[in-house]
């Protein structure tokens, strides 16, 4: 996921840790009952894909706004390379923008509708300082009984691993899918997405368009809530849109003895909390899918209340407004997270900025964003927007959840968590998954991995890790909605 995803946002599950203690806290009422889902036998496999994902790791593929080792990406392709030669025997293998790879496995019906599935090879840096504070080493790969620890190892190595171990084993078998499959491992997902972009065009310049795309996004969250029923399983259908909004303002020099009743940092102050104190309008509808499986596994008033969301909507909208990371859910947010203005405490600045970062929920869009923010600074502070990675695009439309590729993806994970209820979600960042919405009918997101509202705060943050337990899964998920979206399912 991308850097501007703060800490907790999962692989993808796009779920913010502090959303979830959030969450937690606000129903923190009701009787807590633990719900653990049945783990898939492991194999032989499961090893494999420890290994594998253990050696990923200990390669340091860290992208930054600032750019990215090469001889760290060259090492990763040969260590995909050679723990993956089916793949690369078999299938096309192109590289895009430097070091994204995009596979091509060609189908027996080349007039199917073909389908993609992503991830990217990636990982954000270690915070300077807290190195100390991680449980094993950042990139050791290390293992106990319980955890594989390591940056990467949930966002988004993990998946990487399990997606291309699953085709290796369907290629030693001499699985033959109907439709064409492409497999794309963006390597700049944390700072832009470039390579998925180049990607994007590549293939829409081709013709091609895939029936869906499967990226990260959402995983199976065990306890989310007290007194939930069962584990969720959130599967993205769609994620917000990130905005820079730049607020500049000037002003005469001078020394500041004789200062304006305003000046340049004055008046961007003002506009910053204007801003804050005018938030964008709550918009329950585009999370009502995801209000209503919450609902199906709870009990008492908060079900009722959740199940009439629209109807007691003033009530649901403060309650999940009292939170900040709750809030977020439901509208468009803002957040001043750059100032700088001055060159000297006496000296009156002659210009002052400030860049508001806002999270765009579908449903609103660039546009009105800009036209929110002009209505309420005033004309004595510009409003411009800063584009970061794709642009400033709007929040790419909602994914279906009545289509047969939504239910190739329920169907495959009810087989591999029994028990998980489905969870449409949107995501709180944004992936490489949405510069191929335009050639795609939809487009899901979703991990195959376990995790506890706590396991999220370590994504993007300290002592990130995987359950040993969760291995069989990762690598059946993959193989088995290749199987069925692959028409022999």
């Amino acid at each position: 996921m991308t850097t501007r995803k703060k800490a907790g946002i999962i692989a993808g599950a796009g779920l913010g840790a502090a959303a979830a203690t959030a969450l937690r806290r606000r129903w923190s009422r009701a009787e807590e009952t633990l719900f653990v889902t049945r783990p898939i036998p492991a194999d032989a496999s499961s090893e494999e894909f420890l290994a594998k994902l253990a050696d990923a790791i200990r390669i340091e593929t860290v992208s930054t706004d600032m750019g990215y080792d090469r001889e760290m990406f060259d090492r990763f392709h040969d260590f995909l390379a050679e723990g993956f030669p089916l793949v690369h025997a078999r299938l096309g293998r192109e590289v895009v923008e430097g070091h994204s790879l995009l596979f091509t496995w060609t189908g027996s019906d080349r007039d199917a509708r073909p389908f993609l599935l992503m991830a990217h090879q990636d990982v954000v840096p270690i915070e300077p300082g807290t190195e100390a504070d991680w449980e094993e080493k950042p990139f050791s790969g290390a293992r106990d009984g319980e955890h594989l620890w390591g940056r990467g190892a949930l966002d988004d190595k993990g998946p990487l691993i399990g997606l291309l171990q699953a085709v290796e084993g369907l290629l030693t078998e001499g699985f033959e899918p109907v439709p064409s499959i492409y497999i794309f491992l963006g390597h700049d997902e944390e700072s832009g997405g470039r390579g998925a972009i180049t990607a994007a065009d590549l293939l829409g310049g081709r013709g091609v368009r895939f029936s869906f795309v499967l990226d990260e996004g959402g995983a199976i969250v065990e306890n989310l809530l007290p007194g939930l029923r069962a584990p969720l399983a959130l599967v993205g259908i769609g994620e917000k849109a990130s905005l820079d909004i730049e607020l500049t303002a000037t002003g005469d020099g001078g020394h500041s003895s004789a200062p304006p009743a305003h000046t340049a940092v004055g008046r961007v102050a003002a506009a910053i909390k204007e801003i804050e104190d005018h938030p964008m309008p709550v918009r329950l509808d585009v999370q009502r899918p995801f209000l209503q499986a919450l609902a199906s596994v709870m009990r008492g008033p908060r079900a009722v209340m959740l199940r009439n969301a629209e109807r007691l909507r003033p009530v649901v909208a403060r309650r999940l407004s009292a939170s900040p990371m709750t809030a977020a859910l439901i509208r468009t947010t803002a957040a001043a997270t750059m100032v700088s203005g001055g060159v000297k405490s006496n000296v009156l600045p002659q210009e002052a900025r400030a860049v508001v970062n806002f999270r765009i929920l579908p449903g609103d869009t660039v546009a009105g964003v800009l036209e929110h923010v002009r209505s309420i600074v005033g004309d004595e502070v510009r409003v411009a927007a800063r584009a970061f990675g794709g642009g400033t695009a709007d929040p790419p439309p909602l994914s279906s959840t009545g289509s047969a590729s939504f239910a190739a993806v329920t169907a495959t994970i009810a087989e591999v968590f029994p028990g998980a209820v489905v969870a449409p979600w949107i995501l709180l960042g944004a992936t490489d998954s949405r510069h191929f919405r335009p050639i795609a009918d939809d487009v899901y997101r979703f991990a195959p991995f376990t995790v506890t509202p706590e396991d999220l705060t370590r994504v993007h943050g300290t002592s990130e890790r995987v359950r040993i337990a969760d291995a069989p899964g990762a690598v059946a998920f993959y193989r088995r909605i290749i199987v069925r979206a692959g028409g022999v399912g």
